[in-house]
């Protein structure tokens, strides 16, 4: 296994064009357990920490940009208030040492189902910044992931960048694990209202083959939040219409049964969490959450 070592980002593209199969590993805090446990044994590793502007970031007028390689601890230090749900969702990562050295590259680059960031980037409505020596393309995180541990990245690509819209209204997030820390998701849950749009956004993780949004269940918040006029009055949800979105949430996941859980198990723990976050988020938006824009 060669060991290939870029000390900038065209070397690092260069390098990445010149072995396709040559496997990124920045904090390679997923990468070194396949290699560990002989899981994976790829020919190349193309080391990406030397690359500065992978560990950058950027907070603009309405949308944040943030590095490949951002540790989730500086997502929960520094952008609390502009990202609140991937802050809440990079709390739950492992350790402290991992959070220090994982990024939310990494969760997209092996895109696990399991992994924490998915469920926070698909109800923020990212979008994921991807380049190569052909030159730089934008991948909406819901074309992202296309099967198990599987994405929309071209042999030759890395990712650069995450474009995340700042939250412009309470987010959420929920996991559920077989203990309090270092544990993978038996199944995770994020939720984030969009009041200048009036619509809501949802993600679910460790519940399907791919991180998935629960289509149906917003389809039908959004149809009964506007045509209640829960928007304008901020008017308690009733408790049929949570009822309904934590089953229709609960409905679109595709579970297995695992060391971690049941099948079972996990669509009911999803509509749990269903309904607890749209509770939070909800109670969030009627106090200090709600927006002129939401309000209006």
């Amino acid at each position: 296994m060669d060991f290939l070592r870029p000390a900038s980002w065209e070397e690092a593209l260069a390098a990445k064009a010149e072995h396709p199969t040559a496997v990124p590993i920045a904090g390679g805090t997923d990468v070194m357990v396949e290699i560990n446990f002989d899981h994976r044994r790829p020919e190349y590793l193309l080391d990406l920490n030397r690359i500065e502007l992978l560990r950058e970031w950027e907070v603009g007028e309405e949308n944040v940009r943030l590095g490949a390689s951002v540790p989730y601890t500086q997502i929960m230090e520094h952008l609390r208030a502009e990202l609140p749900g991937l802050a809440l969702a990079s709390h739950t990562v492992a350790s402290p040492q991992i959070r220090n050295r994982g990024g939310v590259g990494g969760n997209l680059g092996t895109a696990s189902p399991a992994g924490d960031a998915h469920p926070a980037l698909l109800a923020a409505g990212a979008e994921v910044e991807v380049e190569s020596v052909r030159g730089s393309r934008f991948i909406p995180i819901d074309a992202f992931y296309t099967g198990v541990k599987r994405n929309a990245l071209q042999p030759d690509e890395l990712i650069k960048t995450v474009h995340i819209k700042k939250a412009d209204g309470p987010q959420q997030y929920s996991k559920v694990g077989t203990r309090n820390a270092m544990v993978i998701a038996v199944c995770a849950f994020g939720l984030a209202l969009h009041p200048e749009t009036r619509t809501v956004r949802t993600g679910i993780g460790s519940a399907a083959p791919t991180p998935v949004r629960a289509r149906e269940a917003e389809e039908f918040l959004n149809a009964a939040l506007e045509e209640g006029g829960f928007w304008e009055s901020g008017k308690i949800i009733t408790p049929s219409i949570a009822k309904q979105f934590a089953e229709l949430a609960s409905g679109a996941c595709n579970p297995i049964d695992d060391v971690r859980g049941t099948a079972k198990y996990r669509r009911h723990a999803v509509g749990i969490m269903a309904r607890r976050t749209l509770g939070w988020t909800w109670e969030q938006y009627r106090g200090t959450g709600r927006t002129l824009e939401g309000a209006a």
